[in-house]
């Protein structure tokens, strides 16, 4: 199968890379609006693009009929964001802030959740996801029809049993990741290849 990329339309092109970038972790952003709605949505082209200092990036696609997207429009307004982990638990919840509700309607609120009031960032955080990443919107790139948001991360929030050694027990998160179509998965099988060529580094 040879499958020329020229000739995909924007749906076509959607699910083919989907299914090819698989799976993606999921960033559950949260923006507050203009006039103080907190909104939610889940992205899952997703992923961190810097160490020092520590940056991460999302993609908006614009609507169907070309317009802005809640989350996009918030993250512009007010300068921040909020990456929201998803566990399995809140799957479902997750889901239904997917669904496009109208501005002034709160994802958060409609999936039965809570928000916790950010430190640094005026986007709040949903207070039921155990890792936060509270972001500031360092730039916004135009990408084909996208917008990719790159945010410096300043203060991340780890629910305790979950931070070890430094890092995060993601066995214990046990988060969910996107696939295509109307799939996700959930954490498998685990394990270590040795990469002799790093021992010692730190």
């Amino acid at each position: 199968m040879r499958i020329d990329a020229s000739t995909l339309d924007r749906q076509a092109s959607h699910e083919l890379l989907k299914g090819c970038v698989s799976p993606r972790p999921i960033a559950w952003i949260s923006t507050l609006s203009a006039v103080g709605v907190a909104n939610a949505a889940p992205y899952s082209c997703f992923t961190f693009v810097s160490l020092v200092p520590p940056m991460v990036c999302f993609s908006v696609e614009p609507r169907l009929d070309g317009t802005k997207k809640d989350t996009l429009r918030n993250a512009e307004s007010t300068g921040d964001f909020v990456v929201n982990l998803v566990p399995e638990e809140l799957a479902a919840a997750m889901n239904t802030s997917a669904e496009n509700f109208p501005p002034e309607v709160s994802e958060i609120a409609k999936a039965g959740l809570t928000t916790a009031p950010s430190e640094m960032v005026r986007a709040p955080r949903i207070a039921e996801s155990p890792v936060n990443l509270e972001c500031r919107v360092e730039r916004v790139v135009e990408v084909g029809q996208n917008r990719l948001v790159i945010g410096e991360v300043l203060l991340v929030h780890v629910r305790d049993d979950l931070y070890r050694d430094g890092t995060i027990d993601v066995a214990r998160l046990r988060p969910v990741a996107r696939l295509a179509g109307n799939e996700y998965c959930r954490l498998g099988e685990v394990f270590e290849l040795d990469r002799p060529w790093l021992r010692g580094v730190k």
